[in-house]
């Protein structure tokens, strides 16, 4: 798949990382790849073709041994960087994710969804186009923590839209996108699975 500008997307905080595209992996933390194998192992298929949605530079894609991997965001800046690493990129809005439906195995969302706009309408998608017993890893941050705090305070003062949902938030909104949450921790930093069901699972 290869960049494209036809597809719709919001703007949400798209601007604050097309400016500093550049330096993006320079001043971002070291990615755990442990954790995100955890929760890629709750997967009840293989793992053939993971997306990286609002992946940015496809900084936690890089992680994950899958044969076809793939760097969905709406920031073009964020995308040639991606690319620049041979990644394949594909420029497009996570509320409406320019995929067919049940072609994904496994979708990661890493430090991004609250920079989504509606996160809801966005699990939904990935619902949408998960493979039965295909899994979401969503890495994300902790509001009610004092870090979390912080946290929020931060991206709101540089204008950022950012939404951060707790632990026992995130879990209620995988359940009601039909997928079966799991939760690795509810500390400051917190990874959160969730499985499309199967045939048969109730």
């Amino acid at each position: 798949m290869s960049n494209t500008d036809s597809n719709p997307y919001s703007a949400g905080d798209v601007g604050h990382f097309d400016r500093f595209a550049r330096l993006y992996d320079f001043f971002s933390s070291p990615f755990d790849a442990d954790i995100l194998a955890e929760g890629l192992a709750q997967a009840d298929r293989p793992i053939e073709r993971v997306v990286d949605v609002a992946g940015g530079t496809g900084r936690a894609v890089r992680a994950i041994d899958a044969d076809e991997r793939i760097v969905l965001d709406a920031s073009k800046k964020m995308l040639v960087q991606a690319h620049r690493r041979g990644l394949a990129c594909v420029r497009g809005d996570a509320s409406r994710l320019p995929l067919d439906s049940e072609s994904v195995d496994a979708i990661v969302i890493s430090d991004a969804l609250h920079h989504i706009g509606d996160a809801e309408d966005a699990l939904a998608e990935v619902e949408r186009v998960l493979n039965p017993g295909g899994v979401l890893v969503i890495r994300e941050f902790n509001p009610a923590t004092i870090r979390g705090k912080l946290l929020v305070r931060g991206e709101h003062a540089i204008g950022m839209n950012s939404v951060f949902f707790t632990p026992e938030e995130l879990t209620r909104m995988l359940a009601g996108a039909e997928l079966v949450p799991h939760v690795r921790n509810r500390g400051f930093d917190y990874t959160v699975a969730g499985v499309k069901r199967t045939s048969g699972i109730t």
